[in-house]
């Protein structure tokens, strides 16, 4: 058989079944709750947000 030729119709057959038995179908569909997890990155730590305005003010100022 060359390029020009046509394929037989029992090889046109095969090559279709093997595609459909390959790609037939599409994958299961992924919930959203199923692609995202939440978790905080670290514990809060109370002591070091805590506002300390001698501490600003010798940062800033000298």
């Amino acid at each position: 058989m060359t390029l020009g030729e046509p394929r037989p119709a029992d090889a046109a057959d095969a090559a279709e079944a093997r595609r459909r038995a390959r790609f037939g179908t599409l994958p299961e569909r992924v919930r959203a709750e199923d692609m995202v997890e939440e978790r905080p990155a670290t514990a809060p730590d109370s002591a070091r947000d805590a506002y300390d305005s001698d501490e600003w003010l010798v940062r800033t100022c000298l």
